[in-house]
């Protein structure tokens, strides 16, 4: 098996339609492009299994989320057909189809993995692999840790089917009692264990449920331990708060995390070797829909659940890692010019993670140091566990400095963080606020008032990305930080909009969603379109994660019509078809996925040529939740020498990538670019090597 074993299905369009592609399965394409680099021989050994794990989490996320809600349509009898033409069944099926396809090349990715690493003195064995000393070591672990922790829970008249939570990896136990006959436990795995336990030596490991289902017979004296199967579950996750029926939303979230333990089973997965009356009794006690069961060809040796290999990184192999990346100061800042003269001095292109994210956690710092400061504002999505923003945020907090900080609580999967630093910044007399109602804020801004000489002057940092020092070491994304005087009157406004009563409906520059960034992205698409109709220049380069919304599709279809060069630079879902006659014959898509993951969203505009191309950034992707029920924030790239560099130096090293590249083919599959004999051009490599200054 290769790395050439990729999704090539063609998948099916709508009849009589507008060409889109069915979201969800554009999705598993994307998973699938992700799969490829854990087969990619080229990618260091570890790196190939940290890209399987991020397969199997991704996996998981997508049964929670998406395939939940195609499933909640099919309970409800639900038969709408939407721009992919397919109904939600229709969608459930060949969903079904395709991940079993990508199961199977998993499971054999897994292999070979294993086997190569077995080859680096890395091994990860079965139980019956394990020398006596191991087993006698795994049996003091054991004894002395893991069989205070175990609670098996027997099932029967007298002991209801007990809760299974969302991700939790259990084993049924089948047991004779000599007096009963046949019974039957269920058992969860805690998860504060390794999944891959150490066999006492430091790079050789067994799966904690083989250890548990070796030493089962200890939980039930005077019984036999027959069998043993594992199991593991996924729930909906997919939380919906009615807010304007709530007076705390704090409260009403925390309680909706809580809820989803307690989702419908979206997926239950199984061994092939589990019989037909065990899972029969899974299902019932699950009161799950038997459609949603999945039955692997993985032994009890820990293939449910590949998200546990990311365990794997922490062995100490740096000679099978990529090599440490060491991101870099801008030229602008690399002077030991104070932060706010060097901002004053002209506007400073950001592009992570080649760039430092500190110069961002250096503005927080000095800002809140700075008796000149009159006033911090910032907005935050997914800031992390342990983000260093915080306890400069708090510091910053005085009677003359008004700090005013937007934690989004509807974060999906950061809820919790996200109370807690809202906890935190309240309780430190920061004035926290939660969003609008109905709305995610997703924008990422940051404003910082300061008493000058001159007068009053507004310093901005817009992103593409989160605020989130962590996510920032391997997300591609652009900053700008500017002391332009009309982009801080609209992050002004912006905050007013955000913090008290607003119906603000119009920005100097900056394109807002809800607000004006559909109209005015699809304006400057419909611009383009008469530029090419009337023969004068016309391109579009676009990046971003997603392009799902379909009227933005329908324009961009008018404009290949029209003659009009658009170049799509989408990593994850794409429901636009290129090449077709009619259709597309002008738009190319790419998708990059590599070392780091591409998430920067910009948005080029020739404009006619002459000099007047315009260049946006920011956090949006083209999607109905973006454009229509999320706060979403798009900036203007401005500066000539910054906007060159961002359409000549980024878009065009990335248009070029010859070795990271999957080009998406008019029949729906993703063909992986090969050099051959030409030049090789990897952008993330370029990126990192060229230095690049600005």
């Amino acid at each position: 098996m290769s790395a050439d074993t990729e999704a090539t299905e063609t998948t099916r369009l709508a009849p009589e339609r507008m060409p889109y592609i069915n979201r969800e399965l554009s999705w598993l394409a994307f998973n699938a492009r992700v799969l490829e680099e854990a087969w990619d021989e080229t990618n260091p050994l570890l790196e190939r299994v940290k890209f399987l794990s991020i397969f199997g989490n991704n996996l998981d996320e997508f049964f929670m989320i998406r395939v939940s809600g195609l499933q909640a349509q099919r309970t409800a009898g639900i038969a709408d057909i939407v721009a992919d033409g397919l109904t939600p069944i229709e969608a459930l099926d060949q969903i079904a189809i395709e991940v079993a396809r990508l199961s199977a090349l998993a499971q054999d990715c897994w292999k070979e993995l294993r086997r190569l690493l077995k080859r680096q003195r890395i091994e990860v064995v079965g139980y019956e692999e394990l020398s006596e000393t191991e087993k006698t070591y795994l049996a003091r672990f054991f004894e002395d840790e893991v069989f205070p922790t175990l609670t098996p829970l027997a099932v029967d008249h007298g002991h209801p089917f007990p809760h299974i939570s969302n991700l939790s990896l259990n084993l049924a136990i089948v047991v004779n009692d000599p007096q009963r006959g046949q019974r039957f436990a269920r058992m969860k795995i805690p998860a504060t264990f390794p999944r891959l336990v150490p066999t006492g030596q430091t790079t050789r490991f067994v799966w904690i449920e083989e250890v548990i289902a070796h030493h089962v017979g200890t939980l039930f004296p005077g019984l036999e331990a027959v069998a043993v199967y594992p199991f593991r579950v996924t729930r909906d996750a997919d939380i919906e708060i009615q807010e304007d029926e709530t007076e705390d939303l704090l409260r009403a979230i925390e309680a909706d995390i809580n809820k989803r333990h307690f989702g419908f089973v979206t997926r239950l997965e199984v061994t092939e070797a589990m019989p037909e009356y065990i899972r029969t009794l899974l299902i019932g006690g699950l009161e799950m829909d038997p459609r949603n069961l999945v039955a692997t060809g993985a032994s009890l040796g820990g293939e449910l659940g590949y998200s546990s290999l990311m365990e794997l990184m922490k062995v100490d192999r740096p000679d099978i890692k990529d090599k440490p990346h060491v991101p870099r100061l801008p030229a602008a800042l690399s002077s030991g010019q104070e932060i706010f003269g060097a901002i004053s001095a002209g506007d400073i292109l950001l592009h992570h993670p080649y760039d430092s994210f500190a110069p961002v956690l250096a503005l927080v710092e000095a800002a809140a140091r700075d008796p000149h400061v009159l006033a911090i504002k910032q907005t935050l999505y997914r800031v992390g566990a342990n983000s260093p923003l915080i306890p400069a945020l708090i510091a910053s907090r005085d009677v003359d400095t008004q700090v005013a900080v937007l934690v989004e609580l509807k974060a999906r999967f950061d809820e919790q963080n996200n109370i807690a630093w809202a906890r935190q910044l309240e309780q430190a007399g920061v004035h926290v606020v939660y969003g609008l109602i109905g709305l995610k804020t997703h924008s990422k801004c940051l404003l910082i008032v300061r008493k000058e000489a001159s007068g009053i002057k507004r310093y901005v940092h817009f992103g593409t990305g989160n605020y989130n020092a962590t996510t920032a070491r391997f997300y591609t994304d652009l900053g700008l930080l500017t002391c332009d005087p009309e982009l801080g009157a609209d992050v002004t406004d912006l905050f007013n909009y955000l913090t008290g009563y607003s119906r603000q409906t119009k920005f100097r520059k900056l394109l807002v969603a809800p607000i004006n960034l559909r109209q005015e992205i699809a304006r400057r698409i419909q611009r383009e379109t008469e530029h090419a109709r009337a023969g004068r220049p016309a391109h579009l380069i676009f990046q971003m994660n997603a392009l799902v919304d379909p009227e933005i599709i329908a324009l961009l279809y008018d404009a290949s019509r029209a003659g009009v060069k658009i170049e799509l630079i989408i990593r994850g879902i794409c429901c636009l078809l290129p090449g077709l006659p009619g259709w597309s014959e002008n738009i190319r898509v790419i998708s990059i996925v590599g070392r780091f993951l591409e998430h920067a969203r910009i948005f080029y505009f020739e404009n006619g040529g002459s000099g007047s191309s315009e260049l946006y950034a920011g956090s949006a992707d083209l999607m109905q939740r973006n454009l229509d029920r999320r706060v979403e924030v798009v900036f203007p790239i401005e500066n000539p020498k910054i906007k060159a560099h961002v359409v000549k130096k980024i878009l065009a090293t990335l248009l070029a990538d010859n070795v990271q590249t999957r080009e998406l083919k008019s029949d729906g599959s993703y063909e992986r670019l090969r050099p051959q004999d030409r030049k090789r051009r990897d952008a993330q490599i370029l990126f990192q090597r060229t230095g690049q200054r600005r």
